[in-house]
């Protein structure tokens, strides 16, 4: 079905009369006449009909009528929403581990909608363990995501938006606390409360005991860092934890790694055989110029 004939049609039905919509349509009144011909000969009804001057819908074409302005209005949107695509506007889903969820990520967020005041721009936030994330980019569920860095996986790049120096926590009782800074190989002899397998974060707390090659011993494993920190404060064992703000809220005691050095890298991570609207663009370029320079 022509759709230009049902923009015809549609006119037709608002302004009752052939050459007053053949005016408003930018066409000839026969031009008019026989693309209503062509439309009643394809459905195999009469949409209009004489009244005087005017032309009026039959029973027929009242009742196509409201379908086609359904139609044209959904594809008009659709169409709509494209061009504001194309202009940078839109929807921005974004997947993050939580640490960033409090602070770095809302705040790049909004000094993005306010250096683009113009811009119909929104964003949706999920938090997941870096695992999850990365699955996530991979079913098109987000269109960037920020945590550790995902292993082995091909199709994605990352580049470093964030650091976050690792600590130790103890319990505020227990005998390391006396301590400021230490040495990882003071805490071997304490049982740890570690990062599970999906957790981003046990690549980072992995890599660190291996610089000094020996391993913890594992209490409990647990995805999320803040949980981690929650049994720390109620005295399930130590922990290394990235810096963040729940650690002064919580009774343990933040004590610096002097060896070995290590910090943990938040990355923002696409996915290079997927499609990136121009909003998602400039939202990440916008990003890397925060972070990046």
């Amino acid at each position: 079905m022509n759709l230009i004939h049902l923009r015809y049609f549609a006119e037709l039905a608002h302004t009752h009369h052939y050459t007053r919509a053949a005016e408003q349509l930018c066409i000839t009144q026969p031009s008019l006449s026989h693309a209503i011909n062509q439309l009643e000969a394809e459905v195999g009804v009469p949409l209009f009909e004489k009244t005087g001057r005017n032309t009026e819908l039959t029973c027929y074409g009242e009742q196509f009528l409201s379908h086609v302005e359904s139609a044209l209005k959904t594809l008009d949107e659709g169409v709509d929403a494209l061009r504001r695509g194309a202009k940078g506007e839109g929807v921005i889903r974004v997947g993050m581990v939580r640490p960033v969820g409090v602070k770095f990520i809302p705040d790049l967020a909004r000094q993005f909608m306010e250096a683009n005041p113009d811009k119909d721009i929104r964003f949706t936030f999920s938090t997941d363990v870096t695992q999850k994330l990365v699955e996530g980019l991979h079913a098109r569920h987000f269109d960037l995501i920020f945590s550790s860095r995902p292993q082995q996986d091909t199709g994605l790049s990352s580049v470093v938006v964030l650091h976050q120096k690792l600590v130790l926590i103890v319990p505020k009782e227990h005998p390391l606390a006396v301590f400021d800074e230490i040495d990882l190989n003071q805490t071997l002899s304490y049982p740890y409360v570690y990062f599970a397998e999906s957790s981003g974060l046990r690549y980072e707390v992995d890599k660190l005991f291996e610089l000094i090659g020996k391993r913890p011993q594992i209490a409990y494993e647990i995805v999320e860092d803040q949980v981690t920190a929650g049994l720390v404060a109620r005295n399930f064992g130590i922990a290394v934890v990235p810096e963040m703000e729940i650690l002064p809220s919580l009774d343990v005691k933040v004590i610096r790694i002097r060896k070995p050095i290590w910090q943990r890298n938040i990355y923002m991570v696409k996915h290079d055989r997927v499609y990136m609207p121009k909003v998602v663009q400039d939202f990440r370029e916008f990003v890397m110029k925060q972070c990046c320079m």
